[in-house]
């Protein structure tokens, strides 16, 4: 599913001509490789190749079409806090809610300035044990 799956819905939103497109996928993909401890990359490293790999098809071959990649955090399945960011910063690692991810999927759809660019998400205001240390990560604006 990671890879066939999203290749499957990239594909036909080719085939489609759809000129907007948000991919998520998960912090430890691509440039955010070394983001989560190393022990956390390994249990899930499997998928997150999968995923890097559907990342890659739709930057490569979908050059006409105005993509947007989201990479969460570690998922938990509770209200929304609204303190949820969006960050370039390829390190950043935390968790957020399920429904924090939906909301920035959904602004930014309609933020022309996230087209062909790729993101963290995260909750800084959500404890997370990957990210002990509590670093900060510049939030991205969206317009």
């Amino acid at each position: 599913v990671d890879y066939k799956g999203n290749n499957h819905v990239i594909e036909a939103a080719g085939i489609l001509g759809c000129v907007r497109v948000i991919l998520v996928t998960s912090v430890g993909c691509g440039s955010s490789k070394d983001a989560p401890p190393p022990s956390v990359y390994e249990v899930l490293k499997d998928v997150l190749v999968l995923k890097t790999k559907a990342e890659n098809v739709l930057i490569k071959y979908y050059t006409n079409m105005n993509w947007t990649i989201i990479r969460p955090g570690g998922l938990k399945s509770e209200a929304m806090t609204g303190n949820a960011i969006l960050t370039e910063d390829t390190s950043a690692i935390g968790t957020i809610h399920r429904e924090d991810v939906a909301d920035l999927v959904v602004k930014a759809l309609s933020s022309p300035n996230t087209e062909r660019k790729i993101f963290s998400a995260v909750d800084p205001s959500v404890e997370s044990a990957a990210n002990e240390s509590g670093a900060k990560f510049a939030e991205y604006a969206l317009n």
